[in-house]
């Protein structure tokens, strides 16, 4: 039943995915009436919010944009950047609701933020201890067990990043509206394209509960 319920989480994984880019390219081929690029857009919805401590910089790769809250930057790939389409404005506008959240102390990115030292300590060890700790369940149970806590730990972030890239994207699409970035005919594109990666963030906590569950039932079943 678990393999069932793995192989069809990888399967909606795959087509989420697939989907996503479908639409950031199909919607990239689309320019904004007004000309901005995605560095344009992004420096407006940061003044337009009252802040004028982070930057706007370029970084390579495709889909690698994020939000820098230890050096106050706006990172967006370079097909982002530089590009005038609905597209590019969704994804600068919603790295910056990032923005907007770190300065408003948005409690779920301040929490977030909080566990990303332990996060990464877990991340870091956790396949290599839980390998451990099956391989030598009936001597040290305890090894595993403590695998699978540092697992939960990744799988409680990904389930606290839901509500934080959530309203990130309903900071952007309020504010392109609001400030008629986006307009009647382009609106619905650029929602189309946030909701479609915020479904991977969803699949994605699903997938690490499904993977932690598993590992409980290897756990719990020790002695079968």
């Amino acid at each position: 039943m678990y393999w069932i319920l793995f192989i069809g989480i990888a399967l909606v994984s795959w087509l989420v995915s697939a989907n996503m880019k479908r639409k950031f390219k199909k919607y990239s081929k689309i320019p904004l009436t007004n000309g901005m690029t995605g560095k344009d857009v992004a420096e407006k919805m940061l003044h337009d919010n009252g802040i004028y401590d982070v930057s706007v910089i370029s970084t390579s790769g495709s889909l690698t944009d994020h939000y820098n809250p230890a050096n106050k930057t706006v990172n967006l790939s370079e097909d982002v950047y530089a590009t005038n389409s609905v597209a590019a404005a969704a994804v600068a506008a919603h790295e910056c609701g990032h923005a907007v959240q770190h300065a408003k102390a948005y409690a779920p990115l301040t929490l977030r933020s909080k566990m990303v030292p332990v996060v990464s300590f877990a991340s870091q060890w956790m396949t290599w201890i839980l390998l451990a700790g099956i391989l030598m369940i009936e001597r040290f149970p305890h090894l595993l067990l403590f695998g699978i806590c540092l697992f939960a730990l990744t799988t409680l972030f990904s389930f606290i990043t839901l509500p934080v890239e959530i309203d990130a994207s309903r900071r952007a699409l309020a504010w392109m509206n609001n400030s008629g970035i986006t307009n009647v005919y382009n609106h619905d594109q650029a929602e189309g394209a946030l909701r479609a990666a915020a479904y991977t963030y969803v699949v994605a906590a699903l997938a690490s509960l499904a993977t932690l569950v598993y590992y409980i039932m290897i756990y719990l079943g020790r002695r079968d």
